[in-house]
């Protein structure tokens, strides 16, 4: 897929719905590819993945119309190239602290003379097949989301928004609160933490910049996008499980968690 329909949604300010995936599991990421998430996040910050993983995620998508994206390490500006020439069409990066770090984070996702990615795109050019029309192409297709997730991040916010070739913000709200000396469990509390998320939300108005939330249910999704988000995160892929296996537990009296075999 060399087009980016995503990207281009959000260029016109609508809304694109998608999920995180922490199962690691390439079936999973077909699945849900299939079924009409236009987008999925492949969790690399926080599962042991390697890249063969990734892969097999990234080829499980191939034929939908679902866009690959990865959910870097922090700081690790060769994962970056290594998750594009597999096949992703765009990174989020995680724990940024400046504007400086976006522009380098943008730098290495494109190719000269916008940036310096070096050439090698294996996969991503269907094994050289498409290789002239994916080096025309990537620039203007490839997703660079960075999360505000720290207080630093925060200070130069307004700097950050405006780099071009920053397609989104993602916020971190957990992160957050740890940064700013806050309880991560209870973010939704902090007037604080709300008057940053609104304030990304103007930024990226005023910028056409997409924005996101974590929701967790279909009504949080609609209120969300009525307020202008336009990157719709519907829980990670083990949230989804979760919720539909405990509905299933509650319906018929159990309490969600283990449960001795003698009640059975």
């Amino acid at each position: 897929m060399l087009d980016n329909p995503v990207r281009e949604k959000w260029k016109r300010g609508e809304a694109a719905i998608g999920c995180f995936m922490g199962l690691g599991s390439h079936h999973v990421a077909g699945l849900l590819a299939n079924l009409g998430f236009e987008w999925l996040v492949i969790e690399t910050e926080h599962n042991p993945l390697d890249l063969a993983d990734v892969e097999r995620m990234v080829t499980a998508m191939k034929g939908t119309r679902s866009v690959p994206l990865i959910r870097v390490p922090p700081g690790d500006m060769n994962y970056i190239q290594h998750s594009i020439d597999l096949g992703a069409m765009g990174v989020v990066v995680p724990m940024i602290k400046s504007a400086k770090e976006a522009r380098e984070i943008v730098r290495n996702v494109k190719y000269p003379p916008q940036g310096v990615r070096g050439f090698g795109p294996l996969l991503a050019s269907d094994y050289t097949v498409n290789t002239d029309a994916y080096l025309r192409a990537a620039n203007d297709n490839t997703i660079v989301i960075v999360m505000i997730e720290t207080k630093e991040a925060v200070d130069e916010l307004e700097e950050i928004d405006s780099i071009a070739g920053i397609d989104g913000l993602f916020m971190g709200q957990c992160d957050l609160c740890l940064s700013l000396g806050l309880e991560p469990m209870k973010w939704n509390e902090y007037p604080q933490v709300d008057a940053i998320i609104q304030k990304t939300l103007e930024l990226g108005r005023q910028h056409n910049v997409a924005t996101r939330m974590n929701m967790f249910t279909g009504e949080q999704l609609a209120e969300e996008k009525k307020k202008g988000h336009t990157i719709l995160a519907y829980s990670p892929d083990y949230g989804l499980l979760a919720r539909v296996a405990r509905e299933g537990l509650e319906a018929i009296g159990r309490t969600p968690g283990w449960v001795p075999m003698a009640e059975d």
